[in-house]
């Protein structure tokens, strides 16, 4: 089962709190962004990652479960 897989599986879910889903990937082709947040993940960063922006991406998910 791939991410995208995995997801739409997850959201078919009855679970009332949505799961912040954040794709991890090398994919980084035009479009993909899309298609991962089309299969309902919340947000995207592409490989090699940045840890200052990975930080801010988690921070920012973190601020909403609080």
């Amino acid at each position: 089962m791939n991410g995208i897989e995995s997801t739409k599986h997850i959201r078919s879910l009855d679970i009332k709190e949505k799961i912040p889903i954040i794709a991890v990937t090398a994919n980084a082709l035009k479009g993909d962004r899309e298609k991962f947040l089309e299969a309902g993940m919340q947000d995207y960063i592409s490989k090699p990652i940045e840890s200052e922006k990975f930080i801010a991406i988690l921070k920012n998910y973190l601020k909403k479960t609080n």
